[in-house]
């Protein structure tokens, strides 16, 4: 009789939550660190926090955990990997060191420079006074980063000197100690995902992403309110061309440098007007409003696949990742308020990945300000799975719901 194999997920956040679901299609027991109450029913949530890494591994250690699947950013930084590795444990995850480029949008930025990769121009700085003076010159608008992706307040797009002062003003303030200035590029914008051991690759898939809060991309600029999948925008040429002149140019110089990116690595790009892509930033896993949908597609074991590439044997395994020809579409529901009961929910079809969605003691759920969850919904063509995601965002009811209903508006039989 085969052993049920033991897989810890560290994070608790709807990427964790999608991949837990994922996983446990496989037969495994699941465990998730810290993970949030909404897992519960698909996962062991353990209460240990995500930077407490020796804590981790000891859970490993005592729990006899089979393969660890590191996707939280804060995780990573603190260098999850690496003492896994020093430990002998199996681990998907890349080590700090080879992440940075990732996790650091100032790091990311100048590894881009320094490879030649195109990007848009950009600026980092760590006195205000300095960055303030560039802005008096800078081509408008400009987009205004904190250098880490801790929250979906420390980014925004501005389209004057006034903005944009006061913009960085504001992050220097709350103790920032870099910001990262950029001039905006017109648009389409979508990620490729692609799949490395730090030594071979697969491309993964592309996906089409909405980033800013309201409809026709005005409003706030966060990490995603929605995606769908395939991206019919970005032609296999585009993908060929990102694989060998970003992909296999980042593998290369982290192996010169003996630090190997293990893992997903998410490449944000903007495919513009006249056909040609800039790259705008890299990213260490699948983003929370994307997750579901490029796993639902995903016809790998995930298992074996993530296995493969930390044991080493991933060129030896592989030598294609199988996608579903359907499309997935998602789209990230938010609330204005906190505490508000959410109706509906179990008359849903599509996937739901929970943010930390919560229930009170009469079971009922209730919102938390902000994102609450993912809806994502898999059919044969993207439009008809658009269409039945929304279908099912309407029949989920509470007070101060808030989403974007423009996701594949343009979108007609694909």
């Amino acid at each position: 009789m085969n052993k049920l194999k033991k897989i810890l997920i560290v994070g608790n956040s709807a990427k964790e939550y999608a991949l837990a679901r994922k996983l446990s299609l496989y037969g495994c027991e699941i465990f998730v660190i810290p993970g949030n109450p909404s897992m519960k029913d698909i996962a062991n949530c353990v209460d240990i926090r995500e930077d407490k890494v020796q804590e981790i591994l000891e859970f490993v250690f005592e729990n006899a955990i089979d393969l660890t699947i590191a996707s939280s950013e804060v995780a990573i930084k603190n260098d999850i990997a690496g003492v896994f590795q020093a430990n002998g444990q199996l681990i998907f995850a890349p080590s700090a060191q080879s992440a940075l480029f990732s996790i650091s949008r100032s790091a990311g930025k100048r590894f881009l420079y320094k490879l030649r990769i195109p990007t848009p121009k950009f600026a980092i700085f760590d006195k205000l006074q300095l960055a303030v003076d560039y802005l008096k010159t800078a081509n408008m608008p400009q987009v205004i980063r904190a250098d880490e992706n801790l929250n979906t307040a420390d980014r925004l797009v501005c389209s004057t000197f006034i903005n944009a002062k006061t913009f960085v003003e504001d992050l220097f303030n709350k103790d920032e100690k870099k910001v990262v200035l950029e001039d905006y590029v017109y648009g389409h914008e979508f990620t490729f995902y692609a799949v490395t051991d730090g030594y071979s690759a697969l491309p993964l898939m592309s996906v089409a992403n909405y980033k800013f809060m309201e409809n026709g991309d005005g409003g706030i600029l966060t990490s995603g309110v929605g995606a769908y999948t395939p991206d019919y925008k970005v032609s296999k040429e585009i993908e060929n061309s990102i694989m060998t002149d970003v992909v296999q140019k980042v593998l290369q110089a982290l192996e010169r440098k003996e630090t190997p990116y293990l893992g997903i690595l998410g490449i944000d790009c903007v495919l513009m007007p006249d056909g040609e892509y800039v790259v705008l930033n890299f990213k260490p896993f699948l983003g929370d409003h994307d997750a579901d949908a490029v796993l639902n597609l995903v016809d790998e074991n995930l298992l074996n696949l993530f296995e493969a590439c930390a044991v080493g044997s991933f060129a030896d395994d592989y030598n294609v990742l199988n996608v579903s020809d359907s499309s997935s579409v998602s789209c990230v529901l938010s609330s204005r308020q906190e505490g508000k009961i959410i109706e509906g929910l179990e008359l849903v079809e599509s996937d739901i990945a929970n943010f930390g969605v919560i229930q009170n003691k009469y079971l009922e759920y209730e919102t938390v300000k902000g994102k609450n969850f993912v809806l994502t919904r898999t059919a044969k063509t993207l439009s008809r799975a658009c269409k039945h995601l929304y279908e099912d965002i309407d029949v989920i009811k509470f007070d101060g719901k808030k989403y974007r209903n423009d996701i594949c508006e343009q979108v007609e039989n694909f």
